[in-house]
């Protein structure tokens, strides 16, 4: 089997040789346009690849832990800073009877609040902050948003001003100036309460000192926290839940009658310049899911020349994306597929999006008779969060035309 990186580093030549290839100066002739394709087949092949190999070493890791992330279990558990840490392994085996007086103050000192002794453990900031971190992996707004920590889930609200279309004048000598007031609104960022639902564990995992029983745990946790809060993220009506970056987003291009699965260079050009050039600040990028990115790697611009532009990796340090019309694709695959009147492409500069987390994950614990007749001991995380599209003027959306009659 070819190592990962070995892979990584054929497909970054290949991605760089492709980038001079659609970038070269010049017409961009059939035997180009070959060059180009095949490539791209190649670069393909070496993804799914990737993709095979990741997959495996994924079950691998589901199926046992390595020995240096043991070793780096106990060194955390064994820091100073850590021993919260250890308290929540502690909790997490034995449940509220396992932790003796001295634990729970320590986890009081960690929180500087009280702690719910009736199944309930709010987790210290360090354990909070892994999961918070690692839902970023799922989908990816959590990558491209702003996102603020707030210590409850009061009411919060942003003001909001759109100033754009304001100027100011010539007043002649001894003339009055003109009136005009500024207008104002507030956008609302309220939070909502998310479960993980109840994550299952078995009791020899709980009993074998040598599982790290905090990863699975959080491993599962994550993945729902992180699927669901994403998906309402970009697609959330707002209504009992957040809005998302696709509802929020105004339309900036409307393809014509008969686009509903279909976009050419013109509609992606429109879009770009439809977003103001103050939020074309090297922080803007497209925003799609992957079969919407298969027929986007297909235009080509008036020349024959293809738009896409296949990334390229140079190691941990350095690289580049996929780009589209010069800046990064993102990819989301909570963003819909393209269809009649749908917005399946959003472009513009995602830190216009805020996501709110009020500090704190909550675990409880259950190992009374409905699990325990299964030899197993039940766990649910609470997280409270929310998102809205605060500065509406950052992103804009492509919406397809209606579908062919």
């Amino acid at each position: 089997m070819k190592s990962i990186q070995a892979l990584r580093e054929k497909r970054a030549a290949k991605g760089a040789e492709l980038k001079a290839l659609v970038e070269k100066d010049g017409e961009f002739t059939d035997a180009d346009q070959f060059t180009y394709e095949a490539g791209m087949a190649e670069v393909d092949r070496i993804d799914a690849e990737i993709e095979r190999i990741q997959a495996v070493n994924a079950r691998l890791a589901d199926d046992t832990r390595s020995v240096e992330n043991h070793i780096e279990a106990a060194k955390r558990v064994e820091r100073d800073t850590g021993k919260s840490t250890s308290v929540y392994q502690k909790w997490l085996r034995g449940g509220d009877k396992a932790l003796n007086s001295a634990d729970w103050e320590e986890v009081r000192a960690a929180l500087s609040t009280g702690t719910d002794t009736e199944g309930g453990f709010t987790v210290d900031s360090d354990v909070t902050k892994s999961v918070i971190d690692a839902m970023k992996a799922y989908g990816g707004m959590r990558n491209l948003a702003t996102v603020l920590q707030t210590e409850g889930g009061n009411a919060l609200s942003f003001p909001k001003s759109d100033g754009t279309n304001e100027i100011g004048e010539i007043v002649p000598e001894n003339a009055a100036a003109t009136d005009e007031d500024v207008s104002f609104a507030s956008v609302g960022l309220p939070v909502f309460k998310y479960s993980s639902k109840v994550v299952t564990v078995p009791w020899e995992l709980l009993q074998d000192s040598s599982i790290d029983v905090e990863g699975f745990v959080r491993g599962r946790l994550v993945t729902r926290l992180g699927r669901i809060t994403n998906r309402h993220f970009v697609i959330g009506n707002g209504n009992g839940q957040p809005t998302g970056v696709q509802v929020g987003a105004t339309v900036g291009v409307t393809g014509a009658a008969g686009t509903a699965t279909t976009i050419d260079y013109d509609m992606l050009v429109d879009l770009q310049h439809s977003v103001d050039p103050a939020y074309r600040n090297g922080k803007d990028g497209w925003l799609m899911n992957d079969k919407t990115l298969a027929v986007v790697r297909k235009i080509k611009d008036a020349n024959g020349r293809p738009i896409f532009v296949p990334g390229y990796e140079t190691g941990p340090a350095g690289g580049a994306p996929d780009t589209l019309l010069g800046r990064p694709i993102y990819i989301n695959q909570d963003m819909p597929d393209l269809g009649a009147s749908k917005k399946a492409i959003l472009y513009g500069d995602f830190s216009g999006y805020y996501i709110r987390d009020v500090m704190g994950v909550t675990m409880f614990r259950f190992d009374d008779s409905a699990y325990a007749k299964r030899g197993q001991v039940g766990f649910l995380a609470w997280l409270r969060s929310g998102g809205n599209l605060i500065d509406g003027n950052a992103i804009r959306a492509l919406k397809q035309g209606t579908a062919p009659a």
